[in-house]
C-alpha cells in the first residue's frame, strides 16, 4: 500500500488578517504551513503533494528543491484538490489523505486513525460530535434552535482510496463544502473517526493565539540515560568525549573506547527506546574494530532527527581518579557539540571521583554516565 498526503495550501485566507496568506504567517517559531507539513513528514508518508497558488512565488522557489511534489492551485478548493490528485497519477498511490494547511495542530493520533480506518472503508474522516446547543439567527437575534443529535464538526485530514476519490471528483458538479461531500455524492461510505478539539482550523485573527498556546505546550519530551565502563590497558592516552588526553595508559575496547561518548550515545538511543550501541554496531562485527566513536554518536543524532526529535541538551559525568578531566572539559564540550550540531551551552561534561572505592577508585578503569533530553522537533 502506498500512501500520499495532499496538503491544500493555495488559499488566500483573507479573514485571518496579517496582510499575507495565513499559511505563511509565523506561528510558535515556524509558519502555519511548516507545522502542518511536519506532522506528515514525521510519519513517513510515501509522498506529499503541496498545492500552491501561482502568486506564492517564494513558496514555489523554496519547495522546488525538496522531496515535496508541487501542484498548482485552482480557482477554488475543489480545483486545487483535483490538481493535487492529478500529479500523483503514475505513483501507484492507494491511499490519499487530504488536509487543509490551516490546521497546523493536527495530531499523529488523528492521522493514524484515519489511515487505519481506510483498511476497511473506502473513506474516513475525523469528526467531533456537536455538544453545544445550536441556534439559528438573523440580524444578531436568535430565530430558533437546531437539533444537535447526530451532528459532527468536520475536520481534516480526510482519507480516501485514491482511485475512488479521483473518480468522485471527476463526476462532481462542484460547490462541495469538502471532500467528504464529494465522496458521498459518488456513493462512498465515509467512516467517522474521533476528531480532536485541538485540531482547530485557523480562520480568524484570534485563532492564531489559540494555536500558539496549543503548539507551545503540545511537546513530546523524552529522557534517556546511558552508562559505560572501559578498563585501562597499554597506551599513552585516553579518548574522552572526542578528545585525546595524554596519560600513561589507554582504555581498552572494541572501538576507540571513548567511554564518555558511548554513554551519551546510549542515552540518546535510550530516549528513543531504540536499544544501545551494541545493537546498532555489534562488537562481533570486525568493521567497528578501532572505530571512532563519533560514528556512533552521529548515527544516534541522525536517528533522533529522522524520528522527529531534536536534542535539547546532554549531560555527561566521567567517573575516574585520573587523568584530570577539568583542564580538557571545555574542549570536550566543544567537540561533542560539533558532532551533535548543538550549541556548547547545551552540552555538559564534568568529572567526579569515587572516593577511591570500587574499580574506578582502584584505578582499574573509567566509567561514565549520561543523560539526554530530546524534544519533538
Amino acid at each position: 500500500m502506498t500512501t500520499a498526503a495532499l496538503i491544500v495550501a493555495a488559499g488566500r485566507g483573507q479573514r485571518a488578517g496579517g496582510g499575507v496568506p495565513k499559511q505563511w504567517r509565523p506561528l510558535a517559531g515556524k509558519r502555519v504551513a511548516d507545522w502542518a507539513l511536519q506532522q506528515f513528514t514525521s510519519l513517513k508518508v510515501d509522498h506529499i503533494v503541496l498545492v500552491l497558488a501561482e502568486d506564492d512565488r517564494q513558496a514555489w522557489a523554496e519547495f522546488e528543491s525538496t522531496d515535496f511534489i508541487l501542484a498548482h492551485g485552482g480557482a477554488n478548493r475543489a480545483d486545487s484538490v483535483q490538481n493535487g490528485l492529478a500529479v500523483l497519477s503514475g505513483y501507484g498511490v492507494t491511499k490519499i489523505l487530504i488536509h487543509d494547511v490551516a490546521r497546523p495542530c493536527v495530531s499523529h493520533r488523528v492521522i493514524n486513525d484515519v489511515l487505519d480506518a481506510l483498511e476497511h472503508s473506502p473513506a474516513a474522516a475525523p469528526g467531533l460530535a456537536v455538544t453545544d446547543a445550536l441556534w439559528t439567527g438573523e440580524f444578531d437575534n436568535v430565530t430558533g434552535v437546531q437539533e444537535r443529535d447526530g451532528l459532527y464538526a468536520a475536520q481534516t485530514p480526510q482519507g480516501f482510496r485514491y482511485d475512488a476519490i479521483v473518480a468522485a471528483h471527476a463526476s462532481h458538479p462542484g460547490g462541495a463544502a469538502d471532500d467528504v461531500e464529494v465522496a458521498r455524492a459518488a456513493g462512498m461510505t465515509v467512516t467517522i473517526v474521533p476528531g480532536d478539539s485541538d485540531n482547530i482550523k485557523i480562520t480568524r485573527p484570534e485563532d492564531f493565539a489559540r494555536a500558539e498556546r496549543l503548539l507551545r505546550t503540545d511537546m513530546d519530551i523524552r529522557l534517556g540515560n546511558g552508562f559505560d565502563v572501559h578498563r585501562f590497558g597499554p597506551g599513552d592516552h585516553v579518548v574522552l568525549c572526542g578528545v585525546a588526553v595524554p596519560f600513561e595508559r589507554g582504555l581498552q575496547g572494541h572501538s576507540d573506547a571513548d567511554v564518555g561518548m558511548h554513554a551519551v550515545t546510549d542515552a540518546i538511543y535510550g530516549a528513543l527506546a531504540c536499544g544501545d550501541i551494541g545493537q546498532h554496531f555489534p562488537p562481533s562485527d570486525a568493521q567497528w574494530k578501532g572505530a571512532a566513536s563519533e560514528i556512533f554518536l552521529q548515527h544516534a543524532v541522525e536517528l533522533a532527527k529522522s524520528m522527529g526529535y531534536r536534542i535539547s541538551n546532554v549531560d555527561c559525568t566521567l567517573i575516574c581518579e585520573f587523568p584530570k578531566v577539568g583542564p580538557h572539559a571545555v574542549t570536550m564540550r566543544t567537540e561533542m557539540a560539533r558532532i551533535m550540531g548543538l550549541r556548547v551551552d547545551r552540552v555538559s561534561v564534568k568529572a567526579t571521583t569515587s572516593e577511591k572505592l570500587g574499580f574506578t577508585g582502584r584505578g582499574e578503569g573509567i566509567a561514565a554516565q549520561a543523560t539526554a533530553c530530546l524534544v519533538s522537533a
